[in-house]
């Protein structure tokens, strides 16, 4: 019986971790991103490294006035992060909705909200806006089995450089799907920004919707149960480790046999 739960938990996954849903993740990410750099003060949403760095820059200026503009998305990134993680624990044994979508819908209202945030409220418009991305980069953090961060790419990037150097020393071909991963979220972060800049130029405070629109899309394929039997690449991951295990079985066997017989040599040489 376990054997069998087993195997079904191997030939079924999750389209939370799936490369089409970090797609539309990594697109809204850098919307999120572009929309409060561009429209809400030049502060990141996800960034929370350049906050810290121009936090401290006004702290040691005297400009506190200025410093509460990074130091409160800071908190509320922190925020989330915590509150993504306690729902997770309450909420995770949910029948009706994944957690994870669920995770995404309170995205979708927050960032919905923030739409109607004159540029005087800049400073909640971006705390709910780091928030929201807090609460997605430690929701969604696998696509395909590799860990990665849907809204930030310094941690892509390193992931992907190093399974660069790996295939150009081995040549492994795992190891390259793994850089195509990698770059592949890079790049769609990248045109998420480009977005981003292009819909505030048109669209000003409402701009942060598209990451709603986005959003909306990665909730809807969710309900999608993504069949592993279906997908090539997997398919071939399961025959892999089924030859491995094959092989494990052969020498075990052969290693209990050589046992057996030295076991047997010696008790006939004890008579």
């Amino acid at each position: 019986m376990q054997t069998s739960s087993a195997s079904k938990r191997l030939l079924h996954g999750q389209m939370s971790e799936s490369f089409v849903t970090a797609m539309f993740l990594s697109l809204s990410g850098g919307l999120q991103d572009a929309y409060t750099y561009f429209f809400r003060g030049k502060v990141y949403a996800n960034a929370q490294t350049g906050n810290i760095v121009l936090l401290s820059q006004h702290l040691f200026a005297g400009d506190f006035l200025t410093a509460l503009h990074y130091l409160i998305p800071l908190v509320a990134f922190a925020s989330g992060i915590l509150a993504a993680e306690l729902f997770r624990e309450h909420f995770q044994s949910l029948k009706a909705l994944h957690w994870r979508q669920m995770i995404v819908l309170a995205e979708i209202l927050l960032l919905f909200s923030v739409g109607f945030f004159p540029q005087e409220l800049n400073l909640l418009a971006n705390a709910i806006v780091s928030f929201s991305c807090a609460m997605q980069v430690q929701t969604f953090r696998k696509v395909n089995g590799y860990a990665y961060a849907s809204t930030m790419c310094i941690g892509n990037m390193r992931s992907g450089m190093e399974a660069l150097a790996v295939w150009i020393v081995k040549h492994d071909p795992k190891a390259l799907r793994k850089v195509s991963h990698y770059l592949g979220i890079i790049f769609l972060f990248g045109v998420g920004a480009g977005l981003g800049w292009v819909a505030v130029e048109h669209f000003a405070t409402r701009a942060i919707w598209w990451s709603c629109l986005l959003l909306l899309i990665c909730f809807a394929l969710m309900f999608i149960r993504e069949d592993l039997e279906d997908n090539p690449a997997i398919e071939q991951n399961l025959a892999e480790i089924r030859q491995e295990a094959g092989e494990i079985d052969h020498l075990l066997k052969e290693e209990l046999h050589e046992e057996h017989e030295a076991l047997r040599d010696t008790l006939e040489h004890k008579n």
